[in-house]
């Protein structure tokens, strides 16, 4: 994670490089390969996140994946490998193409709060930690499923971990463990 990458590039550069009709989970593995897990973390939490979090399975299917993901950062894997099952799924290149279209005046928005800061949160040790959290979150938003948009909040906690491990950006790693508390602490209250 040597360089800045921004959540725009993602979007841009999986349309670009991606000559198939459909866009796999394989692809955005192998586009991403040597920039970490933050990419191929994120697109299944803000699945969870958006109103198709919403569908019945959609955050099971999408915490389960966050956490096979994630669960290889926690043991020191440098790029994430998925089951043939998993690579094949994805969506058409069409309708990726649209969807980027329309979300990219709100992707450079989320890239301007986007920046390298706090590198020592960054380290092995760290990142190994927080990558822990999120398959603690990924398979909470299993039962959280229960509750209607429940697990739009584990799933909000993944995005911002996983846009502060893509762009480098410790304040980011912090606030997504912040929204992980607060969000625990509000559940809890709801139970009782």
């Amino acid at each position: 994670m040597s360089e800045r990458l921004r959540l725009t590039d993602i979007l841009e550069t999986l349309d670009r490089q991606v000559e198939d009709d459909k866009i796999t989970l394989q692809d955005i593995a192998d586009t991403f390969n040597s920039r970490g897990f933050g990419p191929v973390v994120l697109l299944p939490a803000l699945i969870a996140l958006l109103p198709t979090g919403g569908v019945p399975g959609v955050p099971s299917a999408c915490g389960i994946f966050i956490a096979l993901m994630a669960i290889q950062l926690v043991f020191g894997r440098r790029s994430p490998w998925l089951p043939k099952v998993l690579s094949r799924r994805g969506v058409s290149h069409e309708r990726w193409h649209r969807v980027t279209q329309r979300v990219k005046p709100w992707t450079r928005k989320v890239d301007r709060f986007l920046e390298p800061r706090l590198r020592w949160l960054m380290g092995d040790v760290t990142q190994r930690l927080l990558a822990l959290l999120m398959v603690v979150l990924g398979l909470g938003m299993i039962p959280l499923e229960l509750l209607p948009f429940a697990a739009a909040v584990p799933a909000l906690a993944i995005v911002v971990m996983a846009l502060g491990l893509t762009a480098g950006d410790g304040v980011m790693m912090l606030i997504g463990f912040g929204v992980t508390l607060a969000g625990g602490v509000g559940i809890g209250f709801w139970m009782l």
